[in-house]
């Protein structure tokens, strides 16, 4: 868990932003997320294999705009 000390002449409110910041950067929430309930493999892979279909969906209606 990221941690943050507080500097001197630093407000509450500047030291929670680094903190909010650290923790999103760290990938904590997203994290506790994804864990919060058991999701079986074949759930895992059935979700992931949508994702992938409606990606190839995007980059076919508009390949344009996903060129780099």
């Amino acid at each position: 868990m990221p941690t943050v000390k507080l500097r001197p002449n630093e407000s509450q409110d500047a030291l929670l932003k680094r903190f909010r910041k650290k923790v999103v950067k760290a990938g904590t929430l997203s994290t506790i997320r994804k864990k919060r309930w058991f999701v079986s493999r074949t759930e895992t892979r059935r979700v992931e294999r949508k994702k992938a279909i409606r990606r190839m969906k995007r980059r076919q209606m508009n390949p344009r705009r996903n060129r780099r």
